[in-house]
């Protein structure tokens, strides 16, 4: 694996700073009625995209995931204006706002989607990484759903597949504990989900999701054994969302004081307070981190305010591809 190093643990800590405001940013506007429909954020849960990251090559490798969406195709590269702007609907966004909340999504970066309905991206992840195998591309497909999502029955499907045909895929399932609201233990008569592997013999087993260097090194051997031809692997990341599953959600089914407790082992202060211990950088430098974070996301509120609402005629557009189509005019 990449060494992680003191430049990995600033990346780490300004990726996720960046992330967890550029949600808390998007929470805000959620309440001003800016983003509409529903929002489902990923604040507590960032060192599991923070360690993948380390371990995936960007030039080949994809990801796939659920609705809880917004900061994967970011930490992917792709311009964080063009996802605020498509939570608020923009033609500047990356969907051409389209999309919203739930169906970010770049094909140029690597990042496909962002699936509303539940479950539905793990056979497509699969698919993906068949598409890899097929034409030879050496790329790795990260498919990501939640711990509500592991009951579905293609998740099974998907499973036998990938075995079968020893697809370069790594299923990760991001156990918050919650799924939609609710707990782990009253879905299923077993709490480890990671198991499940175990019925198609593939490499399995549990991470801690609050840490990155762990996420890294899990990740790094999964994607290793599939880039090698030797099939998946499924990761159960064990990690905590700090706010409901969508921000309708009344969070009735927890406490105030066992989010507090998750709290103390947030990601992002994991990485902070290694920073801190090894010197790694001044207070004046975390400063300078914290206000450049803080400027993007000012930026990125700005640019997605003042872009422009999609012309109706765009919903044509999209869908009419014929040329010589005799009722519709064509722009795109």
């Amino acid at each position: 694996m990449k060494e992680v190093t003191k430049e990995v643990y600033l990346k780490w800590y300004e990726d996720m700073l960046l992330w967890r405001k550029f949600e808390d940013k998007l929470a805000a506007l959620y309440i001003q009625q800016k983003v509409r429909g529903f929002l489902h954020l990923y604040n507590g849960q960032e060192a599991v995209l923070a360690g993948a990251l380390h371990a995936m090559d960007l030039s080949k490798d994809k990801m796939i995931t659920a609705y809880r969406n917004h900061v994967q195709p970011i930490g992917m590269g792709v311009d964080p204006k063009a996802v605020m702007a498509e939570l608020l609907g923009k033609v500047t966004g990356t969907s051409k706002g389209m999309g919203g909340s739930m169906h970010i999504f770049s094909k140029e970066k690597g990042f496909y989607g962002g699936h509303g309905i539940v479950g539905a991206q793990i056979p497509v992840g699969a698919g993906i990484a068949f598409a890899d195998k097929y034409f030879n591309t050496g790329g790795v497909t990260l498919t990501y759903f939640g711990d509500g999502a592991a009951r579905q029955g293609s998740l099974h499907e998907a499973f036998n597949m990938a075995m079968l045909w020893k697809l370069p895929v790594v299923f990760i399932v991001e156990n918050n504990g919650y799924a939609m609201g609710t707990s782990v233990e009253r879905t299923a008569n077993h709490t480890d989900i990671w198991k499940l592997g175990l019925g198609y013999e593939m490499p399995c087993g549990p991470v801690d999701g609050m840490n990155p260097v762990k996420v890294a090194e899990a990740m790094h051997e999964a994607i290793d054994r599939a880039r090698r031809g030797d099939g998946p692997t499924f990761l159960e990341m064990k990690t905590y969302r700090y706010r409901g599953h969508s921000m309708s959600d009344a969070q009735l089914y927890r406490t105030k004081e066992e989010v507090e407790e998750y709290r103390k082992i947030d990601p992002i202060t994991q990485v902070l307070d290694v920073i801190k211990e090894n010197k790694y950088a001044t207070e004046a430098e975390i400063e300078a981190i914290d206000e450049r974070v803080k400027d993007l996301v000012e930026e990125c509120a700005q640019f997605a305010e003042q872009s422009p609402f999609p012309e109706v005629q765009q919903l044509y557009d999209v869908v009419y591809e014929q040329e010589n189509y005799p009722f519709l005019p064509h722009k795109l």
